[in-house]
């Protein structure tokens, strides 16, 4: 009896024993799961969220005008409030810009000599873009040019060196206008005598712009740009339907020969001048556009 006892007694033990080791067995089985589920989690979610480039915008402002304007009308303003950092104005004789790494997406405005020919505004946003790309090497480039403001940028695609993105262009010209003619015209007519009388000297001094912005035809500046490789990148043409100094055909580079079926386009009512909805428009064409 006193044997039965005493392997009952190890026997209970031996069970404890076991019971416990189960216990602790079941416990660790249960973390590694838990720590396993959690890597899968962990890795499941580096794997699913979206990685987004960083941007510059650079707006480009046309003929008459110079970078104020996009502020003036509120699309500055209104990209700043949808995440869009305020980095700054580009003009000439300005300050030099040390290179920094950023991790935001910034705007740059610029002013050009607006008055003059094509090339020689293109000469210059292209230092400003050269500029630009040192400042914020992994940054993607991307132009938002208004009127003479998209030919001048869709010319320095072209003609650069520089990588960018893709181009958006408001009321511009890319075919010409018959406004610049007319201009050409009156250069060339006694009237250009006394225009600087009346307040219109401009006529003068933009005579070499006029004769880049006359309708494409050959041998015109127009049709040499039209008829260029070009890089690829997003096209997209905000056209006015009320524009009374760019033909709606015109602002819409699906016209445009080497563009052809490339170019999106986004028919909006006004004139030709920028204005505040343009801001709205460009938050939510940008957000599907970059993503």
């Amino acid at each position: 009896m006193v044997v039965d006892i005493k392997q009952q007694g190890l026997v209970k033990y031996q069970m404890k024993n076991l019971t416990r080791f189960y216990k602790k067995l079941s416990k660790g089985l249960i973390m590694m799961v838990r720590i396993l589920q959690f890597i899968t989690l962990i890795t499941f979610f580096l794997i699913s969220v979206p990685t987004y480039a960083n941007y510059t915008l650079v707006f480009i402002h046309g003929y008459l005008s110079d970078g104020s304007n996009w502020r003036l009308a509120g699309i500055i303003d209104t990209l700043q409030h949808n995440g869009w950092q305020d980095a700054g104005h580009l003009f000439p004789n300005g300050p030099l810009l040390g290179s920094i790494q950023s991790d935001t997406n910034n705007i740059y405005t610029v002013t050009l000599p607006s008055e003059a020919p094509l090339p020689i505004q293109a000469q210059w946003l292209d230092i400003y873009l050269q500029n630009l790309q040192q400042r914020h090497p992994d940054n993607q480039l991307v132009l938002i040019g208004h009127s003479a403001g998209g030919v001048v940028a869709r010319l320095v695609m072209v003609t650069g060196k520089i990588k960018i993105k893709g181009l958006i262009s408001i009321a511009s010209p890319h075919l010409g206008t018959d406004k610049a003619e007319l201009a050409t015209y009156i250069n060339n007519s006694p009237a250009s005598l006394i225009t600087p009388m009346l307040g219109l000297g401009t006529i003068n001094r933009s005579q070499g712009l006029y004769l880049d912005l006359i309708r494409e035809r050959p041998y015109s500046l127009l049709f040499w740009l039209n008829h260029q490789p070009h890089p690829k990148g997003f096209y997209v043409s905000i056209i006015r339907n009320g524009d009374d100094w760019v033909a709606p055909y015109s602002q819409d580079m699906n016209n445009v020969s080497a563009l052809r079926g490339l170019s999106k386009i986004i028919v909006t009512i006004g004139n030709h001048s920028l204005n505040f909805s343009d801001g709205v428009l460009l938050v939510n064409l940008l957000n599907k556009l970059l993503k």
